[in-house]
This record gives C-alpha cells, sequence and structure tokens, in this order.
C-alpha cells in the first residue's frame, strides 16, 4: 500500500468510525467530488467491510458546475432535480447514514452572476428543506469531511506547484483532523470527552445572553431559556453517537431568533457556494439583520441574508478558542468546515433543535414561540479570534467573563 493508500485508508476510517458511527446494515450516501475518486473508492470499501447494505453515490464536479453557470439558459436556474431531493429524504426517513466529501475551488463562481448563484442556491435550499430537518434534528447520522482539490490547494498555498501544494494541504488536513496522531480515534475520544466536559458547564451556567467584544465587534447574542451547549458528538434518535463535523473544535448552542443586537466583524473570509465573501459586517437589530456590507461578495450574502425570513436571523453561536489546533496551524483554509473551527462564530439561518431541552419533542409552532430559528439556510461566518472577550450575562443583567482574549477563562 502506498502513502496516499494509507492515508485515504486512515481517513475513511476517521469519516466512518469517528464522523459517522456507520451501524451494520446501514445503508450510506456518499456525496465526494470526482477528483477524489480515490479517497471514494476507500470509503465505499471501507462502508462495505463495516456492513453497510448499500452505498448510493453522488458526484460533484467543479467543471460541471462552472459550465452551467456560463452556458446553461439563463432562465433555467431555478430548475431542481426533484427526484434526488426526494431519495435522500425516503433514506433519512429510512435511517440511512449521510456522508458529504467536499471540495471546491474558493473562486469558483467569483465571475459570475451573484442573482444566479443566489437563485441555485435557494432552489437547493427550498427542494432540500425537509430532508435538511433530519438534519439539523440529528435524527440521523451525517458527517462533513473535506478534500483536498488543485484549485483549493493552491488558494490556500500559492506560489507553490500544484503537486506541493496538495501535498501541503493534506498535511493541514492531517494536523486539523488528528490524523497525524498515532491513535487518531483514540485522539478523537479524548478531545470529544473535553468538548463534552466544556458543553455541560456552559449549559449549567445558562446564561441568558453572550456579549462579544472585539475588533469592529460589539455584539450581544440572547440565548433562548432552557438551551444546552453541545460539542463534539451528538446523538440520534435510535442512539447512535455521531460527530457532525471533521474536524471539530466547537461547542455550540441557540441565539433566540429576536434577541441579537449590535454589530459584528467576520474575522475571516467565508466561501459560500464558490463566491468568496471578505470583509463582511453586520448590524443586528432585535434579532434581523439590518445592515450587510462587505469588501467582496456583498451582493451574493445579501442574496443569501434575503433567502426568507429566518435567513436574516441567527440559528446557532459558536464559541471556539483561538488556542485550537486549526488556528494555531496559521492555516486560513477558505473552507467554512475548517475556518469555522480556528474561531468563535455564529450562523444565519435555521438553529439546531437538539439545542433546546426537549426540542425534539416540540412542534414547529411551539419551537418558533419559544425563539428557535427556522429558515431554508444555515451558513456559518466566523467572528472570534484571539482579540475577541466574550461574557456570559446572567438573567439578572449581571455578567462575568467566558472568553478573553480569545480564550477559555476556566
Amino acid at each position: 500500500m502506498t502513502a496516499m493508500q494509507e492515508r485515504y485508508a486512515a481517513y475513511a476510517d476517521l469519516a466512518l468510525d469517528v464522523g459517522l458511527s456507520l451501524q451494520a446494515g446501514q445503508r450510506l450516501w456518499l456525496s465526494t467530488p470526482v477528483s477524489a475518486a480515490p479517497l471514494a473508492r476507500a470509503i465505499v470499501a471501507a462502508a462495505y467491510r463495516r456492513g453497510a447494505r448499500y452505498v448510493e453515490m453522488n458526484w460533484t464536479d467543479d467543471g460541471v458546475t462552472l459550465a452551467r453557470f456560463e452556458h446553461a439558459p439563463r432562465d433555467s436556474f431555478a430548475e431542481y432535480p426533484v427526484w434526488h431531493s426526494e431519495a435522500m429524504l425516503a433514506g433519512a426517513h429510512g435511517g440511512d447514514a449521510f456522508l458529504s466529501v467536499r471540495g471546491t475551488d474558493p473562486q469558483l463562481l467569483k465571475d459570475q452572476d451573484p442573482e444566479l448563484v443566489t437563485t441555485v442556491q435557494r432552489t437547493g435550499a427550498t427542494h432540500r428543506r425537509q430532508f435538511l430537518t433530519y438534519i439539523t434534528s440529528h435524527k440521523v447520522n451525517w458527517c462533513v469531511l473535506s478534500v483536498p482539490i488543485p484549485a483549493w490547494a493552491q488558494q490556500v498555498f500559492p506560489g507553490v506547484s500544484e503537486d506541493a501544494a496538495m501535498a501541503q494541504l493534506w498535511e493541514a488536513i492531517g494536523g486539523a483532523c488528528r490524523l497525524n496522531d498515532p491513535d487518531p480515534v483514540a485522539a478523537w475520544n479524548t478531545h470529544l470527552a473535553e468538548l463534552a466536559r466544556r458543553g455541560a458547564a456552559l449549559t449549567d451556567a445558562a446564561y441568558g445572553a453572550l456579549h462579544f467584544v472585539g475588533p469592529g465587534t460589539d455584539l450581544t447574542v440572547g440565548l433562548v431559556p432552557g438551551h444546552r451547549w453541545i460539542g463534539g458528538s451528538s446523538t440520534t434518535d435510535s442512539g447512535i453517537t455521531f460527530t457532525p463535523n471533521v474536524p471539530t473544535e466547537e461547542v455550540f448552542s441557540l441565539p433566540h431568533k429576536d434577541r441579537v443586537d449590535g454589530t459584528v466583524t467576520a474575522s475571516k473570509p467565508l466561501n459560500y457556494g464558490g463566491t468568496l465573501i471578505e470583509g463582511l459586517k453586520v448590524r443586528f437589530v432585535a434579532g434581523r439583520a439590518v445592515e450587510v456590507t462587505a469588501d467582496a461578495g456583498q451582493s451574493v450574502m445579501q442574496g443569501l441574508i434575503d433567502t426568507d425570513e429566518g435567513s436574516a436571523r441567527l440559528g446557532e453561536v459558536a464559541l471556539v478558542p483561538a488556542s485550537s489546533p486549526i488556528s494555531t496551524s496559521g492555516v486560513l483554509f477558505y473552507d467554512t468546515l475548517f475556518d469555522e473551527n480556528a474561531a468563535s462564530h455564529i450562523a444565519i439561518g435555521k438553529a439546531y433543535s437538539e439545542c433546546l431541552q426537549g426540542g425534539h419533542d416540540r412542534s414547529a409552532e411551539e419551537l418558533a414561540a419559544a425563539g428557535v430559528n427556522d429558515s431554508l439556510t444555515h451558513v456559518d461566518f466566523m467572528i472570534g479570534g484571539a482579540q475577541m472577550d466574550v461574557a456570559g450575562v446572567r438573567t439578572d443583567g449581571s455578567t462575568e467573563p467566558v472568553m478573553e482574549q480569545g480564550e477559555w477563562v476556566q
């Protein structure tokens, strides 16, 4: 076995054992770029060795995506393969597992019409809305991870050859995902236990809000009464414990959709749908984003905010120390999956109902009445860093430090 084959095999084991906790007898839905076919084959083989009944492949390709934007009829971008969303929904209803291996050029759609980008994203989100409910409520085991592709690698490591950039990105991913540890699964178990401990402590604190203060940021995020902080792993209704994001360094919880006020400045670029959004600033009043500016990609971000009523409100707040391995690596990945784990972040759009005590058992109307946001979208952007202070605000108005200069106080 070559060194690269060994890396594929280790990544496949991590995805299936730590990420999905794939069960014997489950069907697996696997999405991956065509350029990552060797990794996909390793994952498929490993899944069948673990007793998967069937692996359904969904191939993606930047070239195919770009060709549509360059040549397809301008009035065709609201079309969608309905059969695919219906099949995924049926799979979720049947208890299938879902693994998304992502890899795309961060600048893929930078020269394309922002309105068309927004239309494609909105159309897909609309058709996948019911499926997304299974994901955000963690009714199925799912996982997202990323794989290097040349265009992405050379964005992260410019000025070197394609082969060198790919090698460096693989090494960076190996560090971020603990693949470089002698026993990656053991390292992950230790890490996940610490995230769970941190989440439990924040849940017990029962803050009424968090106050973020940093460069360009003075933001108060109200929290839903009865919220829970979750870190690392989640558990499905059927009892499968899985890790949705690989890597993960966050503990996250539930903003109140009507109680977010102030201004926030993104601390890292956001890669959204092949468009890089840089220099992002958002002002919130009574929970709603009322002003959005950006140095690049502003129209795409505005289109995202305008998707529906909930897309202008927060669905997640997450805390990440500035000393996380991804942050200390000094690598800007231009990929939210990694960059969000280098810094505290917030997400506009749909909230995770599992972050509310008894949330799984509440109706959509009951969740909304409690202050839980709903939307077609869920998009994270980074706001934290080594100059960010976070205070917990108790219901009586008193405060106590949670993070200072980007690090946990306790």
